[in-house]
């Protein structure tokens, strides 16, 4: 080990434990789940490019079955927090 040289690093040859051998992609790459199915990922665009984006989602037809699941929630946690206020339903029912 002489004073003016410098010191290599080693080199390994790592290949990761569940690496695609068929070469689709690169292993190291991040990548979230979901890129695949955004329309906001991708190339970067215009402002222009941002609008009609924003427009064509505004006009596809949203999923029914999911809005009523999401009402079906929100209307049952507003009746269990009315519960826990200890809030008098007996208001909206006929004498």
């Amino acid at each position: 080990m002489g004073i003016l040289k410098v010191r290599k690093n080693k080199k390994f040859s790592y290949t990761p434990r569940f690496y695609d051998d068929k070469g689709e992609g690169n292993p190291y790459e991040i990548k979230h789940k979901f890129d695949a199915f955004r329309k906001t990922v991708g190339p970067n665009k215009g402002i222009k490019g941002k609008f009609n984006d924003a427009f064509n989602d505004l006009k596809e037809k949203p999923d029914s079955a999911a809005n009523k699941r999401i009402l079906i929630i929100l209307g049952v946690l507003v009746l269990v927090f009315l519960f826990f206020i200890d809030f008098d339903l007996s208001i909206f029912l006929p004498k």
